[in-house]
């Protein structure tokens, strides 16, 4: 595969559609490593506000781990899908535990994190470290598809894989994985900014790529939702604090919430289901004598 005209469009559409996000402006594993978990699922715009709020108030991996549950869920509220920050948090604790608080360059040391998949993990050694590898994540996919599968239908990662990681600026290992750099700044960390970038400006442009990947799916509506109502009763356990809510109270708050959204009540199990769930998955704790939940502390 020639790759050599394909990567001088990327890099000059780089140059010209270059966002100067402030997550840009660091090297620091810790912040960058936020930013990727924030940025699944969540607009840019609403990232540039929360990421340096989330710093100022935990501005190290020691201090997120050191960090109380309740506070790490009350930072991260309107942010959606919650899960993001519990596992932000157990991974906090798990580098500061194995690792010594230094992050690792070792993509699946990386992987070992909690709510750390391949995509984030290059995300991190790409833009921290300038190490290469595959990074597939949506914007990257949009340019790949695009460019190698136009028009072909339920395309799988398997077949991106390879020419991601070909057109990856890398060093000449024997494999012969990376692409040969241009220059000295044609690096992974400038590469992926560049598609990234021009990832991003295609799906605004033209209809949108990624839609063929056959990865692809439509996020479920939220208003209404069962992950509606998660969310909202994680907002009313952070706000009854140690004095929790039992299966009736939570009840009541989400009954509340429909009536104001003009839909019916909430099934009398529904709420009971989901405070099983929070506690299952760790978003909150049960005090079993008296039929309470809590968030952790």
């Amino acid at each position: 595969m020639n790759a050599d005209p394909f990567r001088k469009l990327v890099r000059s559409e780089g140059v010209r559609l270059y966002r100067d996000l402030p997550w840009r402006r660091t090297r620091d594993p810790y912040g960058i490593w936020l930013s990727e978990v924030m940025l699944q699922q969540t607009q840019v715009v609403r990232v540039c506000d929360r990421w340096p709020a989330w710093l100022e108030r935990f501005p190290t991996v020691g201090a997120l781990a050191q960090a109380p549950v309740a506070d790490v869920l009350a930072a991260w509220q309107g942010m959606g899908y919650n899960r993001r920050a519990l596992a932000l948090h157990r991974a906090a604790m798990y580098i500061m535990e194995r690792f010594d608080g230094e992050f690792p360059r070792d993509a699946s040391a990386l992987c070992e994190l909690p709510g750390v998949g391949p995509a984030t993990a290059q995300g991190i050694r790409s833009f921290a470290f300038d190490l290469p590898g595959v990074y597939l994540e949506t914007n990257v996919r949009t340019v790949i598809l695009h460019h190698f599968f136009p028009d072909v239908p339920a395309v799988p990662d398997k077949e991106l894989v390879g020419i991601v990681e070909a057109t990856c600026p890398g060093p000449q290992v024997p494999e012969g994985r990376f692409a040969l750099p241009e220059d000295e700044r044609d690096t992974p960390r400038t590469w992926y900014y560049a598609m990234l970038d021009y990832g991003a400006y295609l799906k605004k442009t033209i209809p949108n790529p990624s839609r063929r990947s056959a990865s692809y799916s439509r996020q479920s509506a939220f208003e209404g939702s069962r992950r509606q109502k998660r969310a909202a009763l994680v907002r009313c356990l952070l706000e009854a604090g140690e004095g929790g809510l039992n299966a009736g109270e939570a009840r009541a708050a989400l009954d509340k919430m429909e009536a104001c959204a003009g839909r019916p009540a909430v099934a009398p199990d529904v709420a009971q289901s989901i405070l099983e769930d929070l506690a299952r998955e760790g978003f909150c704790q049960k005090r079993s004598d008296v039929d309470r939940y809590f968030v952790a502390h």
